[in-house]
């Protein structure tokens, strides 16, 4: 795969939910094309309107760095090299939840950010959505 498709997205979400409703967090779940421009989004009921913008900046930071929103956050605490980086690009999000999805030649094709319960949960439901 070359480019993320709708079809793909729709399904990470979809993997996303099934996941988050067996844990019984409700979520909202944003998939971004490898420009970072949303392509899919999805809040379950009752997930918290606060974290729609997170989900979707959470993918966003993970597609821009190419790499987990999480490793972000280690990169940019106080005395980090990136110290203040969420800052930048309109706003980013340095927890985890935000992960790159990337295509059969090793690309970053998109990525899936995830929010709406505590940081492992966040986590384990992007899990979930690249599996």
């Amino acid at each position: 795969m070359t480019a993320l498709t709708l079809q793909e997205a729709m399904n990470r979400t979809a993997a996303g939910i099934a996941k988050a409703t067996e844990i019984g967090v409700p979520m909202n779940i944003a998939v971004v094309d490898a420009g970072g421009n949303l392509l899919h989004f999805s809040r379950m009921d009752d997930a918290w309107l606060g974290s729609i913008d997170i989900a979707i900046k959470k993918a966003k930071t993970a597609v821009l760095f190419k790499m987990p929103s999480a490793a972000i956050g280690e990169l940019s605490q106080p005395g980090g090299s990136l110290y203040n980086i969420e800052h930048t690009n309109g706003g980013l999000v340095s927890f985890g939840g935000g992960l790159p999805i990337t295509g059969a030649n090793g690309r970053v094709i998109g990525a899936v950010g995830v929010s709406g319960g505590q940081v492992p949960e966040d986590v384990s439901v992007v899990e979930a959505c690249l599996a």
